[in-house]
């Protein structure tokens, strides 16, 4: 059954709607979360839209604007809903993905099929798919940025609605600075130009000079306002900040030049095709674009390399190569679908017989798998775990059968199927992993001692986890200022556990006797995402005689 190609956007909206959408809430917020959906709710509670603040401290880090969304939709939803403050994460994630396609398909005049193929690749590759289900900040960078490309690769190549596309642009392009600063520029924007000068080259620009000074303008406006906001409104502090951040880039997290170099595994289930498509002398003769195929690819690698030269590397700080990646990967997958079914040659074949083979083999396995794993603790969640079960065992039989027959369309369209069934039948059964039994939420507490006569304070804003996990603002007794000892004799003080000794040797002057330690963690000491620094150790503090 063939779908007109009217109908493409719909499908991956649908798609989009199982991979970004679905138990929003099952995972507890991680660190970088916990710092936005922190100053989310103070926006909230305590109106602090531009001068922003993380349990009352200045937090300029990062423009504000994911922030906003978050707290507008939380302000509609309601903020202890985990959903909520990331559904705008989802929603932008779905505009990559729409932009994508459209960027394929009306720029770079690919065939709607390939098109199509290169848009469910970014949406269900590792990074963009975590991102996109997480309330973090770089998903909006680019994402908006890959909106200012669309409009500026039209204003490169016609003079038709200049001033438009160049206004549209500059809109796009500004709004990625809002979201994270210049990152975007650099690890996606510049790479872009790379690519587009390279192979398109720049046409005269003689009757573009005052659409691209618009471009400029309304690129500038939006990317300085809210730093000169914080300029003349906080001066001291922004500095400070400034210095800590570039001074982080420079020696935190630092790794060597080629540690990015295995960057095509991060496209996750895309793993071996992506690698596939970087290998120029073996797919130039074989796409059924050279042009767009050689953008593509100098736009992956250009991002890479530029990428390679800041000190500090993590791997999600390669989410805007998937994006060209994605693209480039389109490619390959597109020469398969029009070729497989009459390739004799081993050395092809035996690629994709091997990738495929081992998703359908995962497919396959996941129930027995699953049920392995977590068999003790699905109370309560059988009815996913089945669901799942089945619908990944016909999966996996449907992937053998049709890769047998080299149907490598229909293969293809049932990895987005798998991906798509694991997020929206899968992603409960992992609540089976929530097994502390230590676990105890440190927000009602909270709301008690402040109603009480005691004052209560945090002592430092280290943790952001154990930050959300208060439930509202506390003072701090240590902050950029430095240690700032409260008047009162007697005080109650939450405290990281992993911190309890430098406590006791900086209130050497007062008797320190333990509460209790609320341990903020779901998951068991066992797993990997268990943080010491979600448990918060609750003290009565009282000044020696």
């Amino acid at each position: 059954m063939k779908i007109s190609e009217k109908y493409y956007p719909y499908l991956l909206i649908a798609a989009c709607l199982l991979l970004f959408f679905p138990h929003l809430d099952v995972l507890y917020a991680n660190i970088m979360e916990a710092r936005n959906f922190n100053t989310a709710r103070e926006m909230l509670e305590h109106n602090n839209w531009v001068l922003t603040t993380m349990n009352g401290e200045a937090r300029y880090e990062k423009p504000p604007l994911p922030t906003w969304l978050a707290a507008i939709s939380a302000g509609v939803f309601g903020i202890t809903k985990l959903w909520a403050l990331r559904l705008p994460s989802a929603i932008i994630s779905t505009v990559l993905v729409l932009f994508s396609f459209s960027l394929s398909r009306k720029r770079l005049k690919l065939s709607a099929k390939q098109s199509l193929y290169a848009s469910m690749i970014l949406a269900t590759s590792f990074y963009i798919l975590f991102s996109g289900r997480n309330g973090t900040w770089d998903i909006f960078a680019h994402a908006f940025m890959l909106g200012g490309i669309y409009f500026l690769f039209q204003f490169f190549n016609t003079t038709v609605q200049k001033y438009r596309n160049a206004a549209l642009a500059g809109l796009f392009i500004g709004l990625s600075f809002m979201s994270k600063g210049p990152v975007s520029h650099f690890a996606l924007f510049l790479p872009f130009l790379i690519a587009y000068i390279w192979v398109f080259k720049l046409r005269t620009y003689k009757n573009r000079i005052s659409p691209f000074t618009l471009l400029l303008l309304i690129t500038l406006g939006l990317s300085s306002w809210w730093a000169l906001v914080i300029y003349f409104g906080d001066a001291d502090t922004a500095a400070v900040i400034a210095d800590k951040e570039t001074t982080a880039w420079a020696n935190r997290n630092t790794r060597p030049f080629y540690y990015y170099w295995s960057f095509f595994t991060q496209s996750g289930i895309w793993t071996i095709p992506a690698f596939v498509s970087l290998l120029y002398p073996y797919l130039k003769t074989r796409v059924a674009n050279l042009k767009a195929y050689r953008f593509s690819l100098i736009w992956t690698f250009a991002a890479v390399v530029l990428l390679s030269c800041i000190p500090e590397k993590k791997s999600r700080y390669l989410l805007p190569v998937l994006i060209p990646l994605a693209l480039n990967t389109s490619f390959y997958i597109e020469y398969l679908v029009r070729r497989f079914s009459v390739l004799k040659d081993k050395r092809e074949t035996f690629p994709v017989f091997f990738n495929f083979g081992i998703i359908a083999t995962v497919a396959i396995l996941v129930p027995v798998a699953g049920f392995f794993l977590l068999q003790d603790n699905l109370k309560g969640l059988w009815i996913w775990y089945v669901l799942l079960s089945l619908a990944t065992l016909i999966i996996g039989f449907l992937m053998f059968r049709f890769l047998a027959k080299r149907k490598i369309e229909r293969v293809f369209f049932l990895v987005i199927i798998f991906t798509c069934a694991v997020v929206t039948l899968g992603f409960p059964l992992v609540r089976a992993s929530y097994t502390n039994e230590d676990y105890a939420k440190l927000a009602p507490k909270v709301a008690t001692l402040l109603e009480e006569e005691l004052p209560l304070y945090l002592f430092e804003n280290s943790s952001p986890e154990l930050i959300w996990d208060l439930g509202q603002r506390v003072p701090v007794l240590r902050d950029r200022e430095g240690l700032k000892l409260p008047e009162n004799d007697r005080f109650y003080l939450i405290v990281e556990q992993e911190r309890e000794a430098e406590i006791t040797e900086l209130l050497n002057t007062y008797n320190l006797e333990l509460m209790r330690c609320y341990d903020g963690n779901i998951t068991t000491k066992a797993d990997r995402n268990y943080k010491t620094r979600r448990i918060g150790c609750l003290y009565l503090v009282e000044a020696k005689n």
